[in-house]
């Protein structure tokens, strides 16, 4: 999605997207990092909204509810109790909201093309998010997150089938870094890695690499957009990720006795 700097613009263009474009038995919808705010620690105090009455969230639950879909509502600038967090809500498919990640990570880098420090204004999740669907279990981690493969990897050994990204690489890190990070949590847990990112504007100070995609457990990338507004839809198919489990697997070779991961969520 293109971001616009009047939140009831980019609520409105949601809105239509789903009422023009929805396709019917779709069972998840991927929206971006911080789809309804402009990408500038200048907005997110004043674009924030509260889990109990922000429009956005509500707008995102009559969706869910109206379209019988789940939605990982990208992320939103939560503000909890003056705190804001850079925070991913999920709705189930009668408009509940069923898990919220906050973001881990945040983005702190100062390097010669690009600074950015998110912890001036944003404080960190602690919480591991994994939500339950029909088809199994789905997790939740934001932009920065994927660069920890130890988040995914716990995950992937409490049974995910696929990690939801709601990211916003920039024009510098994206190009060296994007697909090669979602192939390779798809191939070190092998599962499905689906990424959505904003539009590429180039008015504004950050400007987006785009290029959502969806990778499958084999790494290979099975949907990808450009840097310009799409919607699109796409099927996957989660048996792959037994069949290539057993080709390749990993999960028994793996040495617990030397190493081990620590599972608390």
């Amino acid at each position: 999605m293109n971001v616009m700097k009047n939140k009831k613009d980019t609520l409105e263009k949601l809105k239509n997207f789903f009422d023009q474009s929805f396709e019917e038995e779709t069972d998840f919808i991927l929206l971006p990092e911080m789809f309804n705010c402009p990408y500038d620690n200048t907005y997110f105090r004043e674009y924030s909204e509260n889990e109990k009455n922000g429009e956005t969230l509500k707008l995102l639950s009559e969706l869910s509810a109206k379209y019988k879909t789940y939605i990982i509502g990208g992320s939103v600038p939560e503000n909890d109790c003056g705190k804001i967090y850079n925070t991913s809500f999920v709705f189930d498919r009668n408009g509940k909201i069923i898990a919220k990640h906050r973001k881990i990570h945040l983005f702190d880098i100062n390097i010669p093309e690009i600074r950015f420090m998110e912890s001036d204004v944003l404080s960190p999740g602690n919480n591991i998010t994994i939500f339950d669907t029909e088809f199994g279990k789905f997790g939740v981690i934001i932009c920065y997150d994927i660069r920890f493969p130890e988040l995914s990897r716990i995950m992937a050994l409490e049974g995910v089938k696929g990690i939801f990204v709601p990211a916003a690489f920039n024009t510098v890190t994206g190009p060296a870094h994007w697909d090669i990070l979602f192939r390779s949590r798809a191939i070190d847990n092998q599962i499905f890695m689906f990424g959505a990112s904003p539009a590429r504007d180039e008015n504004f100070s950050y400007n987006a690499y785009g290029h959502s995609l969806i990778v499958n457990p084999w790494g290979k990338i099975i949907a990808e957009f450009d840097k310009k507004e799409q919607f699109g839809f796409f099927d996957i198919n989660l048996d792959e990720i037994n069949f290539y489990r057993e080709k390749m697997p990993y999960y028994n070779h793996r040495r617990t006795d030397i190493y081990n991961i620590k599972r608390t969520i």
